[in-house]
């Protein structure tokens, strides 16, 4: 099976390099999908390594690399001109060994570049076409795989950088992984995948045809919908292009995976796949973490207040004084008590005063109504609860399965739905003991039919 070959693959991209486990797997994702992958970070990150391993997955590609400078001109990625052609008055290029020609391809400072060369590069990552003379010549690209050390904000540059699915920022190594990186050089003797594990035309055309059956849940429409929302708040620009090509990895991804839907889970690939560069992306990873499998309508935030409103009725209940009448309408004095005297202000001896110590009695039909709005709170509660327990099941055995993510991401996710969890078990037993003070109110003899206003809260959406 193909998710099984996915794995050996991804083993042996993986070995003797540190600390990019999630690199490989985004940039082999990228280029299964048809896309391309920019790797932003300093010089000596394995940027270059990664790209010579990634054209090693696929039978018979021919690899292409060109490190680039503001003194590149076209010759170095197109190929030289055709002298032929010259003479025969058409302006034509030798592409063979060239750009034009490649399967991967490595470029290596893409953004030096002049204009003229990311002009002609923004048809040729797109359409897989070049312009040579008059004519346009199919390319057989599958992805380019660029580096840079920062992401430009010029016209031309930002139109180019929305070439590249997957934007990936890459550091030097962290002090805990120094070690194992150093012992890793000194083994540096790496052997590709086996041709038994190498995709070829085939295997991308079945891919292809998995993923256009892979279906989008409209939750997870509803997520996407939401974010791009965000972005427009956030001043973050997405381009339409990009969210049907993100649509489109991500339906990739679950077919490798042998999916028949995109799992929301998936979403965690979004900030690589949205925002431009690492500051953006943190942003976008706290924003999907907050929100993947707790449901902004019914969150711990809103059900606290309205769990608040319940209790702050309930004391006040409890408060309330009353005033006695007997049979004839008239006030029972029986219930009033005479306070003790006290000084007139005026000098005066003082006078009688009335006080009232009797606590407000309520009926059954009062009670009753205030417990079955109770019951419906914890219903929701409940079906909130069950389905943070069924989302904490989904991300357990997308953990066990994925092959594209690594536990430090998921495992947000989890932490997430653990707390919402917790929040939601402390919010249960708070409103069964409002819903004891309830049941415990003093009560009337008879039941006087009076039924109370519901208690004003935030309305809460079950789903």
């Amino acid at each position: 099976m193909l998710g099984a070959r996915l794995r050996a693959i991804v083993a042996v991209l993986e070995e003797e390099l540190v600390e990019r486990g999630q690199s490989v797997r985004l940039c082999l994702l990228s280029a299964l999908a048809g896309e391309h992958t920019l790797f932003i970070g300093p010089p000596g990150t394995a940027k270059s390594e990664l790209a010579r391993r990634l054209h090693t997955v696929f039978s018979d590609a021919r690899y292409f690399e060109r490190l680039l400078t503001r003194f590149s001109v076209p010759e170095e990625l197109f190929g030289p001109l055709s002298i032929q052609a010259l003479e025969a008055d058409r302006y034509e290029r030798h592409t063979d060994g060239f750009l034009p020609n490649a399967s991967i391809a490595f470029i290596d400072e893409v953004f030096k570049a002049n204009s003229a060369i990311l002009n002609a590069l923004l048809t040729l990552l797109n359409e897989r076409e070049f312009d040579n003379g008059t004519g346009r010549q199919q390319c057989p690209l599958i992805s380019v795989v660029g580096a840079t050390n920062e992401v430009p904000e010029d016209e031309v540059g930002e139109a180019f950088l929305d070439r590249f699915l997957v934007r990936l920022p890459v550091n030097t190594v962290s002090a805990a992984g120094f070690a194992a990186m150093l012992e890793a050089g000194a083994l540096r003797a790496w052997t590709p995948p086996s041709a038994e594990l190498a995709l070829d035309q085939n295997d991308l055309a079945a891919l292809t045809q998995r993923a256009a059956k892979v279906a989008i849940p409209a939750t997870l429409v509803a997520v996407l919908a939401e974010l791009r929302q965000h972005f427009a708040a956030e001043k973050i620009y997405v381009s339409d292009r990009r969210w049907v090509k993100i649509v489109w990895l991500l339906r990739i991804a679950a077919a490798t995976e042998g999916r028949s839907a995109v799992a929301l889970w998936d979403l965690l690939l979004l900030p690589w796949l949205t925002a431009p560069d690492a500051p953006r992306q943190a942003a976008v990873a706290d924003w999907l973490a907050t929100r993947l499998g707790v449901h902004q309508a019914c969150s711990p935030e809103r059900l606290t207040r309205v769990v608040a409103a319940f209790e702050v009725q309930l004391q006040l209940e409890r408060e309330a004084n009353d005033l006695d009448y007997d049979a004839s309408g008239r006030l029972n004095f029986s219930s009033l008590e005479l306070a003790q005297s006290i000084g007139d202000p005026k000098g005066g001896s003082a006078a009688p005063r009335l006080t009232y110590t009797r606590r407000r009695r309520y009926g059954e039909t009062h009670i009753g109504a205030r417990i079955r709005q109770i019951d419906a709170l914890l219903e929701r509660i409940t079906h909130y609860a069950k389905g943070i327990a069924s989302h904490r099941a989904s991300l357990a055995d997308y953990q066990m399965q994925s092959l594209w993510l690594d536990a430090r991401l998921t495992d947000r996710g989890a932490a997430v739905l653990a707390e919402t969890n917790a929040s939601i078990i402390a919010l249960t037993a708070r409103v069964k003991t409002v819903r004891e003070g309830f049941l415990c109110l003093p009560r009337l003899p008879e039941d006087n039919g009076m039924a109370p206003e519901p208690i004003l809260h935030e309305s809460l959406d079950p789903a």
